[in-house]
């Protein structure tokens, strides 16, 4: 690769550097995992990046090679931790805080104990993607996406009424 190669590849992971750190955390359990998703998604990028086509968005290339590798990863460490184990990973030892702060915990333990297909919609949804770029994204229907979404956010619904009448 040339030195332009390189200059623009620096620039773009730069840019969108953001969505590197939330992919590492909606995957990682520990921020070791996370360190180590994060350095093996900018090798694969790296390795990738000279089949990048310029006239595409690089956002929506990055965001399904980081997702492919942070799904792969996950799926070798452990298909999925139990939700008591996530969420043990995901916030350890944080502070019991207003009932705010307690919902917004009891989400992210949710969020992470989902499948990594489902998480992957989840934070691409939150970052405020478009049906059509989630859909380029995972590979699938822009209706897919759409039915998904809904049912996910009815679960995750359920899921927290049934822990605040449990409170």
């Amino acid at each position: 690769m040339t030195v332009s190669g390189q200059e623009t590849f620096v620039a773009l992971v730069r840019e969108h550097g953001r969505m590197l750190v939330q992919i590492s955390h909606a995957y990682g359990w520990t921020e070791d995992e996370r360190k180590d998703l994060h350095q093996e998604v900018l090798t694969q990028l790296w390795k990738a990046f000279p089949s990048y086509d310029l006239r595409r968005r690089f956002s929506t290339w990055m965001y399904r090679i980081a997702l492919n590798v942070a799904i792969s990863s996950s799926r070798r460490r452990r298909e999925h931790l139990p939700l008591e184990d996530a969420a043990a990973a995901a916030d350890p030892g944080e502070p019991r805080g207003s009932e705010l702060e307690q919902r917004l915990r009891s989400l992210r333990q949710l969020v992470a104990g989902l499948p990594p297909l489902e998480r992957a919609l989840v934070l691409l949804y939150l970052d405020e993607r478009s049906q059509k770029e989630i859909a380029e994204v995972l590979g699938i229907t822009e209706s897919n996406v759409s039915t998904r979404i809904h049912r996910i956010k009815q679960r995750l619904r359920d899921r927290m009424s049934v822990e605040g009448e449990g409170s």
